[in-house]
Formats: C-alpha cells, structure tokens, sequence
C-alpha cells in the first residue's frame, strides 16, 4: 500500500529573491507541484525579507533605504513523503537559514 500522506516542510530565507529561487527549483527541477508551495513573509510585517538583494541592492555597496526589510520569508511545500529529502537538500542548497518538518 502506497503512503498518500503529505508532509508540511518550512524554510526560511534571508531574502525574497532566494525563496523565489528555492520554489523554481522545486517545480522546475525536482517536478513539485506549484499549487503544493507557499511564500509568505514570518512576521506580520510586508517583507522583502531580512536582507537586501536584486534590486534593494545597489551596484555600488549601498543598500536601498527604501526596501521592506522587515523579517524573513518563509517558504511552505505540502510534498508527499518520499519527497522530503529531495526538498529539505534542494532548500539546503538554496541558502535556507532554517528547515523544519512536521
């Protein structure tokens, strides 16, 4: 008999630009459904995330005063359980600060 449980994995990221990049890899290269994969900032506050990059980040050194740098984003994937060493190594690989299971 087949296990048709699903598994809830968390990581979270530094910046929104390494959660985005994270859930692509997952749906592009390990074959995750999108619908199964959430991002959402870990606070309340609208974030960008805890640090600056891609365009909150200028090309001279200096970090834009203006991007919502208020927290870490979390990204959430309902996988099955033979997915989850594929996605906690795929987040691991993309720079998560955190992977947790349930």
């Amino acid at each position: 008999m087949a296990d048709d449980s699903s598994t809830t994995i968390w990581a979270t990221f530094d910046t929104r630009e390494a959660a985005e990049l994270a859930v692509e890899h997952l749906v592009q290269l390990r074959g995750i459904s999108r619908p199964d994969l959430f991002i959402q900032s870990a606070t309340t506050e609208n974030t960008a995330g805890s640090a600056p990059s891609g365009s909150d980040a200028s090309h001279d050194g200096e970090a834009h005063t203006d991007a919502a740098l208020e927290g870490e984003i979390v990204v959430s994937a309902d996988v099955a359980a033979d997915q989850i060493a594929v996605v906690q190594r795929n987040h691991g690989d993309g720079g998560a600060i955190r992977v947790l299971g349930r």
